[in-house]
């Protein structure tokens, strides 16, 4: 019986640090906190962050990025949750100019609801400036989805991968809530369903 316990007890451990690790791939983190001049860890052409959940935090995270001096463009993505109000991007862009973001850093696409049109709608964004590398931030549990959507659609443009290490949907504890649970488990099957639909198409 004991033995059985530890046996679960171990896979369970495993689970959590490799859905930890799967879900939140992070491409800075051998990084120091601003850019140096080679490889992964030099400067990009843009930081693209994307709506949902947390957005502020994933705006704030963007700001920082800004302010290190890893890219001097910003591109924030995504339509409004309340379509009476303003759009995700437009208030993450309210929010970077308050933090003393240059207006003319900032780009922003309004209309994007899903992963896939924020990856295709920045496309246009990216291609107007001739961006060739960007980091990518969103929440951790998000970020690994984000990547493979951007990664499909956006043809010759460089991706790396930066998510918030920790917001109010996700931390390092997020496997102690059923939230935590029902965010990884579903981005997991929303992967799944992204391979899938790629082998048929």
């Amino acid at each position: 019986m004991i033995r059985k316990i530890i046996i679960i007890a171990v896979v369970i451990v495993f689970a959590i640090v490799g859905i930890s690790f799967y879900l939140q791939p992070n491409d800075l983190a051998s990084c120091n906190k601003t850019p140096i001049g080679s490889g992964k860890c030099q400067s990009v052409d843009a930081i693209v962050a994307v709506s949902g959940g947390d957005t502020m935090a994933r705006a704030r995270q963007a700001i920082e990025l800004y302010n290190n001096g890893w890219s001097k463009v910003i591109i924030f993505s995504g339509a409004a949750q309340d379509k009476t109000g303003p759009s995700n991007a437009a208030a993450m862009k309210a929010f970077a100019e308050k933090k003393g973001v240059p207006t003319a850093a900032i780009y922003i696409d309004e209309y994007s609801e899903t992963t896939q049109q924020n990856a295709a709608k920045t496309q246009a964004i990216l291609t107007k400036l001739g961006v060739k590398k960007i980091i990518l931030v969103t929440s951790g549990y998000h970020q690994r989805r984000a990547s493979l959507e951007f990664n499909k659609l956006n043809h010759g443009v460089i991706i790396l991968n930066h998510p918030v290490q920790s917001d109010k949907d996700w931390s390092f504890w997020w496997w102690t809530t059923i939230h935590g649970w029902w965010l990884s488990i579903g981005e997991l099957v929303k992967i799944a369903v992204f391979h899938v639909e790629g082998i048929w198409s």
